[in-house]
């Protein structure tokens, strides 16, 4: 299944600046999902991390990570879009940052969900530049409606 941004868009809450992915290649339902972040010198993280050498920080990239295990749980039916939930990140264990992510980079976000206890949903994650991993994370996330 190919996501444009348009349902991305739909699925996810996140809007510029934030919204950190721009289109998914592949899913399949309940188990993993490939997508694609498209890396810009027009970033507005790239004026200030670092103005003579732009690097995406690392806490984007982990942030593109979560947003696929989103769509991986939304477009795959194990949760069904709520207006009233929200998907929240609850833990993100083991992180590595590998190599320097820097403008021009396509990097590619791979999740695999490993398995879901009592509504948390634990994910493998890698972002990958021309094939090589600049980042690895285990990945937990939950869908709820938050009284306020």
């Amino acid at each position: 299944m190919l996501l444009d941004i348009q349902k991305i868009r739909r699925l996810l809450p996140h809007r510029y600046p934030i919204l950190l992915i721009d289109r998914v290649l592949e899913c399949v339902e309940g188990q993993s999902l490939v997508a694609v972040k498209n890396v810009t010198i027009n970033e507005p993280f790239f004026s200030g991390h670092f103005p003579d050498r732009p690097i995406m920080p690392g806490v984007l990239i982990l942030e593109a990570l979560a947003q696929a295990t989103a769509l991986l749980t939304y477009s795959s039916g194990q949760i069904k879009s709520d207006p009233e939930a929200t998907y929240y990140l609850v833990g993100i264990d083991k992180s590595r940052f590998k190599k320097p992510v820097v403008p021009g980079d396509q990097l590619l976000l791979y999740v695999r969900l490993e398995r879901e206890l009592r509504g948390i949903y634990r994910f493998d994650a890698i972002a990958r530049v021309d094939g090589k991993p600049v980042a690895t994370a285990k990945i937990m996330g939950t869908h709820s409606v938050v009284n306020r």
